[in-house]
């Protein structure tokens, strides 16, 4: 097995618990990876605020961060690479949206700051979830500015409506913008080559290393992608069986520091 010297992890479900604490060993390995000089690079749907308050607790501000599920990799401000979303489908997905689907909850996220037309319930309850604060602006002309680049789109409503708004847009033409639930009643839209094995990708390319160097560690559907494109591709103890027949080692759970455990087996043992 070559020697790791990068790992790209997930947040939610793997170095995080059921009740979204820190796996407790991680804090004491960071030191270690620092001092081997292997970035520690968190990858998630959440927006780079909603990654740096971990990013900070890891002390590991300095590494590079991949939000939106890679939409953003970005170092503190420094961008390293960016997906946005076509403006064109962006502006006839909106249009579309205010005309047929009108209780539908906008949410926009263009770099660091996430944007709504109105403090609507469903802006409310993802705000108590995230602890960010939303602007208040018109996104009909907000998105219209050519110079804004949006990372992705956020759309909330029942589920009902959101599942309906998912097969009516499958029927639609938008090449180039992706369409995937986060949650059931959660559907998120970004550029179609946004994933976080693309994100895995870039990351290699920036750091001039093989795959074979890069273990990458998750515990979702979304996480697959990543875990068989990386050399030593890792699965929560926690994961679907789908998404564990894809790794090359499964770890313990997230409630059992599986992370740290993995980190510590696979990259630190030596």
């Amino acid at each position: 097995m070559s020697v790791i010297k990068l790992i790209i992890s997930d947040i939610d479900g793997t170095i995080l618990d059921q009740n979204h604490q820190l796996d407790s060993h991680l804090l004491e390995l960071m030191p270690l990876l620092k001092q081997s000089e292997i970035p520690f690079v968190l990858a998630s749907a959440r927006s780079p605020l909603g990654i740096a308050p971990i990013s900070k607790e890891l002390g590991i501000t300095d590494f590079p961060i991949a939000s939106y599920n890679g939409a953003l990799i970005s170092t503190g401000d420094k961008i390293l690479s960016q997906h946005s979303i076509n403006k064109k489908e962006l502006l006839l997905l909106h249009d579309f949206l205010t005309k047929e689907f009108p209780t539908v909850s906008i949410n926009v996220y263009s770099g660091k700051d996430w944007y709504v037309n109105t403090l609507d319930k469903w802006v409310e309850i993802e705000a108590q979830i995230t602890g960010e604060s939303p602007k208040v602006t018109s996104l009909a002309d907000f998105l219209q500015e050519e110079k804004n680049l949006i990372h992705k789109l956020l759309l909330i409503d029942n589920a009902a409506t959101i599942q309906k708004l998912k097969e009516t847009l499958a029927t639609m033409d938008f090449p180039q913008t992706d369409f995937y639930l986060s949650k059931d009643n959660y559907l998120e839209v970004t550029h179609n080559q946004v994933s976080k094995k693309q994100a895995l990708l870039e990351l290699a390319n920036y750091y001039q290393l093989s795959l074979t160097e890069i273990m990458s560690i998750g515990d979702n559907y979304n996480d697959i992608p990543m875990i068989e494109t990386a050399g030593l591709g890792v699965a929560m103890g926690n994961a679907p069986t789908d998404v564990k027949v894809c790794a090359n080692k499964v770890t313990d759970s997230n409630d059992q520091n599986g992370v740290s455990k993995a980190i510590k087996l696979y990259v630190l043992s030596e």
